[in-house]
């Protein structure tokens, strides 16, 4: 029997830091990027018997892992057993220690077995032992960023409504909010599930269930097709503006209709509002639109909210730059050529990426709910980077060089203008109204946020 342990120092108590793994949303939350896991069963609550059931691939044979949960010990911890799955046997236990008022260790020990007896212990044990460091340094991490951007607002529960949750945004926010303790709901297209409380959107009819949005602290706007899909024909330079304008004008006039308004509306936007500003210098918030399509666009998709905000509603329109998470966005596309040494800067290489962590994202599309902003907020890191620093910065934590160059006449044969605009242009955008709210990023460094997302840790 082999014994894996691992402990970290959280900032929360041990009370939250029990309920936020007591919470629904905890077992997507804690899923490394790197890893093929579908949940196929939730256990409703966690109590003694209740069982959690995941489809997996290792080495890329389909298996299923069926756990029960038992020796629960509300606010202190909880065990899961695997009934069913790789291992000859697995224990877990998750526990939740003091350590002060607002802070507080989280353990993990896990007594397992290989299968193979001595053979499988010869040639399995030193890899197993390395997924699982790599695993729990990770899931620890993610742990520590989630309660870090909860903390801002101890014992503030909201309801919450967002669209675009089969984005991988929207499904991350989902979880980040019910395991922070609070009552959120889906605004989706199709048939709506009441029992989860769905809100329905009808987009051919341009309606949403007014009455399900009554009463809400916050609504999350983030619906709209992907930029960088495919390449842009007329067509498609057109549904990518209505699929944000227009629905943000229905949804904007149905808040501004209610008997019980929402405190706030988030709304989207993007960095592609400041179009490409050449050279080392930042912009902020206070800057002038770019020209061109993209700021075109997101000039209109922030206009979309007016109704809203007319109607007294705060509005605040998120600016969100390029999103660093491995599970999708431009560092999974990135990822293939890099991991094979085939990496580099695109055209010249000195056009600007403003980035953020998808858990600093999350982070912020908090922050704003709750603090006394409106307007434009960028939503990026404080570092912003050239596209020639993103290349060389992802090399070195991959470990492979980053010295072949995507020559800017190949970016437009082979994208186009999406890839002329999306690759070869850029912005230094600087958070400066993030700065002076004295938002605390867990993420601001390019190299530790590559880390994180790729469980590259030192």
């Amino acid at each position: 029997m082999a014994v894996f342990v691992r402990s970290s120092l959280m900032p929360a108590s041990a009370t939250e830091l029990a309920a936020w793994h007591f919470r629904s949303g905890a077992i997507d939350r804690l899923i490394p990027p790197w890893e093929d896991v579908e949940i196929l069963e939730r256990p409703a609550a966690m109590v003694d018997g209740a069982v959690a059931r995941f489809r997996m691939k290792k080495f890329g044979v389909p298996l299923v892992w069926v756990a029960r949960h038992h020796d629960v010990k509300p606010g202190a911890s909880f065990c899961d057993t695997q009934e069913s799955g790789p291992f000859s046997s697995w224990n877990h236990r998750h526990s939740f220690l003091p350590n002060g008022d607002v802070s507080s260790m989280l353990e993990d020990r896990i007594e397992y077995a290989l299968p193979g007896g001595i053979i499988g212990r010869t040639f399995g044990g030193s890899t197993v032992a390395g997924d699982l460091e790599r695993m729990f340094t990770w899931r620890h991490a993610r742990t520590r960023h989630d309660l870090h951007h909860h903390s801002t607002f101890p014992g503030e529960h909201l309801r919450v409504a967002v669209s675009g949750t089969n984005g991988m945004v929207g499904g991350s926010l989902l979880p980040f909010l019910s395991t922070g303790g609070h009552d959120v709901r889906r605004i989706v297209r199709g048939t709506a599930d009441h029992a989860r409380g769905d809100v329905a959107w009808d987009q051919h009819a341009g309606t949403f269930d007014a009455a399900r949005l009554e009463g809400l602290d916050a609504v999350v706007h983030l619906a709209g097709a992907g930029i960088a899909d495919e390449r842009w024909s007329a067509a498609r330079k057109q549904e990518i503006r209505d699929s944000r304008v227009n629905p943000t004008t229905q949804l904007a006039r149905t808040l501004a209709g209610l008997k019980h308004k929402p405190r706030v509306l988030v709304c989207a936007s993007a960095v592609g509002w400041y179009g490409n500003r050449p050279g080392p210098g930042q912009v902020d918030e206070s800057s002038s639109r770019g020209d061109g399509y993209l700021p075109e666009i997101c000039e209109e998709w922030e206009r979309a909210t007016d109704a809203a905000r007319d109607a007294g509603i705060r509005v605040v329109n998120v600016r969100i730059g390029v999103v660093i998470s491995a599970r999708g966005g431009a560092l999974a596309k990135l990822l293939p050529p890099f991991k094979m040494g085939l990496g580099g800067s695109v055209g010249s290489g000195t056009q600007g990426m403003s980035w953020i962590d998808l858990d600093d994202l999350l982070g912020v599309l908090r922050f704003v709910m709750s603090t006394d902003v409106s307007g434009p907020v960028n939503a990026v890191a404080p570092q912003p980077c050239s596209n020639k620093e993103f290349g060389q910065t992802l090399g070195s934590v991959l470990g492979r060089p980053s010295i072949a160059p995507l020559p800017a006449t190949a970016v437009k044969v082979m994208f186009g203008e999406m890839g002329e605009r999306l690759l070869l242009e850029g912005a230094f955008v600087a958070p400066k109204r993030l700065q002076a709210l004295q938002f605390k990023w867990a993420l601001p460094s390019l190299t530790d946020a590559f880390r994180f997302e790729l469980g590259k840790f030192e």
